[in-house]
């Protein structure tokens, strides 16, 4: 977890909002630092979370865990963590019959836009436990990334509708959080990338938008960070707010710098 972007959000793993939609969107540069922050993040705040990891190994998100202090194995054994590897989910549901439910069973079907049994899969991990689960404050679920489902083959209004109906019970039902990454393409060709982004940006309630820097490779910057703060529609008097800084990434941390006064240049 790195202190100085919670700073930057205003928010400490014991104040952590609920109800809210986060999208996290990465254009020229890698934005998975801001997956493992809210991932140690909600699990430091003794959330129940869902992680679907659609792009990297479960060994993978431990290791980077264990460096911002938690342990996805801990997690995951004593139930405060359901991990869906994608990886090797995809190719297990090939090797299984088709009467059995699988969340990734849309790669087996001719109907590729059909997302329910993965909504179901969240929807069972994330529904109210009995004694054992009690302890847990409001659930979680994050998703690395969605833009894996488009090269699959789902299109971007499948998608929308299966974080749609995320958002019904996540959010709305359970009173929990949704996070997810999604790159930017960049190509203006690329429709459903469009429609997924502008989609999803309507319905967050923050954007953290991780851009590389436009005079390329940089050792003392390696990208910057557009915040943006969405209001609620019903709110017309409240304006959308945002901020805009640069960063750098080190092995346990990342520092924030407003643009231009990188350490390195002053």
């Amino acid at each position: 977890m790195f202190p100085e972007l919670n700073h930057l959000l205003n928010t400490t793993p014991d104040r952590a909002e609920q109800g809210k939609l986060t999208l996290l969107c990465d254009a020229k540069t890698d934005g998975s630092f801001l997956v493992h922050h809210f991932l140690s993040f909600y699990l430091k705040a003794n959330c129940k979370v869902c992680f679907v990891a659609l792009i990297q190994s479960f060994s993978h998100y431990n290791i980077v865990g264990q460096k911002l202090g938690v342990s996805l194995t801990t997690a995951r054994e004593r139930g405060q963590l359901v991990f869906l590897e994608g990886l090797k989910s995809s190719v297990d549901v090939f090797f299984r019959s088709q009467e059995e439910p699988h969340p990734l069973q849309f790669l087996r079907e001719a109907n590729t836009g059909n997302l329910q049994p993965l909504f179901e899969f969240v929807r069972e991990a994330l529904k109210p436990g009995d004694n054992a689960e009690a302890a847990w404050r409001c659930p979680v679920l994050l998703v690395d990334d969605l833009s894996v489902l488009l090269s699959l083959g789902v299109g971007a209004v499948a998608v929308l509708d299966f974080i749609h109906y995320c958002r019904a019970t996540v959010c709305c039902e359970l009173k929990g959080n949704i996070v997810t990454l999604v790159h930017d393409s960049g190509d203006a060709e690329d429709e459903e990338n469009d429609v997924l982004l502008n989609g999803l940006s309507h319905q967050s309630h923050l954007i953290l938008r991780a851009e590389g820097l436009a005079t390329g490779f940089c050792r003392d910057v390696h990208g910057q960070l557009r915040i943006l703060w969405r209001r609620p529609s019903q709110l017309t008097a409240q304006r959308d707010r945002s901020l805009t800084y640069q960063y750098k990434i080190q092995d346990k941390s990342v520092s924030f710098f407003a643009k231009g006064m990188s350490p390195a240049v002053l």
